[in-house]
């Protein structure tokens, strides 16, 4: 890793780890006592707290598949891996924290909780208005996504082409912000 890009590095993982917590934490605490609470309202019917083992993907889909699912996002975070050292880019770097947080804390349920390893349902339990049933994972998610969409139609590159390591340049200031003056 160059060291112009070991700060962005840091920052995906620290942000990752960060959001694995806090989902990991908050589905202990819904398991804790949301067990038998049925629907606690936090703003009326329009959000509130209801524990759901969700065997699928986002709405229930893909319910009989869960090990695909498992898989995919498997997929998912080796792609991360990969590519975290080579990002030159804050934005991408928040938006792909985000995004490997919340696979990792959904791949956890897939993995460790039952009814076994690579079909765990995963544990959702923000309640919008009975429309969707989710998690700290599944917000990360989300919010990565739309950044991604941001990202890419605003043609922010994720990596800084044409630097070399060792050569002693910074890599091109990618994400549109001004750099400070030389």
């Amino acid at each position: 890793t160059s060291r112009p890009h070991r700060g962005l590095l840091v920052l995906l993982v620290v942000l990752a780890a960060v959001v694995l917590v806090v989902d990991q934490v908050t589905k202990v605490l819904a398991v804790e006592f949301l067990t038998d609470a049925g629907y606690v309202p936090l703003l009326g019917e329009f959000f509130g707290l209801r524990l759901v083992y969700n065997p699928g993907a986002a709405f229930s889909f893909a319910t009989g598949i869960t090990w695909v699912l498992a898989l995919i996002t498997i997929g998912v975070v080796v792609v991360i891996a990969r590519l975290a050292p080579k990002i030159a880019s804050r934005p991408w770097a928040v938006v792909l924290g985000l995004l490997l947080g919340g696979a990792l804390g959904n791949l956890i349920d897939r993995l460790f909780r039952a009814p076994g390893p690579l079909r765990g349902h995963v544990v959702d339990f923000l309640d919008y208005y009975t429309f969707f049933v989710g998690n700290v994972a599944d917000i990360a998610i989300v919010v990565a996504a739309l950044g991604m969409m941001w990202l890419t139609l605003r043609g922010v590159e994720i990596t800084a082409e044409g630097v070399s390591e060792g050569s002693g340049e910074e890599p091109v200031a990618t994400d549109h912000e001004p750099g400070p003056a030389r």
